[in-house]
């Protein structure tokens, strides 16, 4: 078992390099075809403008966008050619309110879709419905890449965030490649339910369903002892020296089909090691 299609979205060559390393790292691990979409994003919102006005604005957007996706398209092929991957790139053009259509649709067909953390200074607004469509829309798996993060083809810790919802359990599942594979997977449970199906064996029988597989596990219940999840596992990846963490993606929307929910962004925005989230 192993991802064999990998795609990632870029968008601005200035936040891509540890993206783009993670991606040729998986690819070389997985023996993987790599795919870059590189999209320069028309980020206007086409709205009011006054008469005669629309045409020529709309052609200035179009154009700094095809610049953007062309100069996207020069500095994949340069990563990517460096590499002995067998890869490919296509660049292409999207308005900001449609990009999670394109996105979504490429995602659909990969294994898993590589992409920047989605929220920083440096970041565009399309950072974060790029991540959205993937997972909601694509309903693919995403690994998502802080900056400065160190490539690994293979992590050796994984760091499992269990809670007994089907966003858990699917996220296992889809990230079975990288838990046969590694040298140690703990799965963390924080403050379990006193009365739930699992409050005499946290963990358990996932521990042993994973365990058929042939992965090494280890249960970790924790109290918590911080106002937030998201910090309590963070910190717990740290004292475990853990390279991944597996979580369950959440959302909410009533006008879309989804956007990332509280504890997924607060995870987002604060991890220093690869989040892998699938919904």
């Amino acid at each position: 078992m192993a991802y064999k299609s990998l795609l990632t979205v870029l968008t601005d060559p200035k936040v891509s390099d540890a993206t783009i390393a993670q991606l040729i790292a998986l690819a070389e691990a997985q023996d993987a075809h790599a795919e870059a979409l590189c999209l320069g994003v028309d980020r206007t919102q086409t709205g009011y403008y006054y008469a005669g006005a629309n045409a020529m604005i709309l052609q200035e957007t179009l154009e700094r966008a095809s610049a953007e996706a062309e100069a996207t398209l020069a500095y994949a092929k340069e990563k990517l050619g460096l590499s002995d991957i067998r890869w490919s790139v296509e660049d292409g053009v999207a308005q900001i309110a449609d990009l999670g259509r394109h996105v979504a649709y490429r995602a659909r067909f990969s294994d898993l879709v590589v992409l920047p953390r989605p929220y920083g200074e440096a970041l565009g607004a399309e950072a974060e419905p790029i991540v959205e469509a993937a997972l909601f829309e694509g309903r693919a798996p995403v690994l998502v890449v802080p900056d400065n993060c160190t490539p690994k083809g293979q992590p050796n810790t994984v760091l499992v965030a269990w809670n007994e919802s089907v966003e858990s359990m699917d996220a296992i599942r889809k990230a079975l490649p990288f838990l046969i594979a590694a040298e140690q997977v703990r799965i963390v449970v924080i403050d379990p339910p006193q009365h739930g199906p699992e409050r005499s064996d946290p963990g358990g029988l996932l521990s042993q369903m994973l365990s058929r597989h042939g992965v090494s596990c280890e249960i970790d219940v924790l109290s918590k002892t911080m106002p937030r999840i998201s910090d309590i596992l963070l910190r717990h990846a740290t004292d475990t020296n853990a390279d991944m963490i597996v979580m369950g993606a959440y959302g909410h929307s009533r006008f879309r089909e989804a956007i990332l929910g509280g504890a997924t962004r607060n995870m987002l925005e604060q991890a220093t090691i690869p989040i892998f989230m699938a919904h």
